[in-house]
């Protein structure tokens, strides 16, 4: 016996803490090898990728955006259309245009690329800010259904988020349909 102690002692305080480690783990893990029924859990998967792609709600949330920003939306269209054609004008005559005219010309042109820029930034913010609204709201349900179908089903653990997950794991077309069968939230 005090051979072991010995050579016990005698070993790297790093390699006696993995022992130690090691020894716990079979400790503690070794009832869930001998009794499968406690080591297998049931796990799921959702793709919100997919929810937001796929679910009534997503694709009316997105409907509703597009609608809602169509309008600025083509403003900003002419508004690039008048920038290009301009900017072309100007290459054009530009030769033939005197030193004023073609430093007046320039500064409009400027002045008419930077409200563009301004206008370009502010509506793809609000857009953002917009759709970010939105999809919080569906990805809300979203979660609801999850946590339904995840204590209705039993689930251990549902995760949203995987490099690859097995498709029968997969509960992602529950939760649309889940989605899809239920009510729009009122407004």
């Amino acid at each position: 016996m005090r051979h072991g102690l010995l050579a016990w002692r005698q070993l790297g305080v790093g390699v006696r803490r993995l022992l130690s480690v090691g020894i716990w783990c079979i400790a503690i893990f070794s009832p869930l090898a001998t009794n499968p029924a406690l080591a297998q859990g049931k796990i799921g998967f959702v793709s919100l990728d997919r929810i937001l792609r796929d679910a009534a709600p997503a694709v009316r949330a997105q409907k509703k955006i597009e609608a809602e920003f169509a309008k600025r939306d083509q403003e900003i269209a002419k508004l690039a259309e008048q920038l290009k054609l301009s900017q072309g004008a100007f290459e054009k005559n530009a030769a033939t245009m005197s030193e004023s005219d073609r430093r007046n010309r320039e500064r409009e042109l400027t002045d008419l690329n930077r409200e563009f820029q301004r206008k370009q930034r502010e509506f793809r913010e609000d857009l953002n800010q917009r759709r970010n609204e939105e999809l919080a709201g569906v990805l809300e349900r979203a979660n609801r259904v999850v946590r339904q179908i995840a204590e209705s089903e039993k689930f251990d653990i549902v995760f949203q988020e995987a490099v690859w997950a097995d498709p029968r794991i997969d509960i992602t077309d529950k939760v649309v349909k889940a989605l899809d069968d239920s009510k729009p939230a009122a407004k």
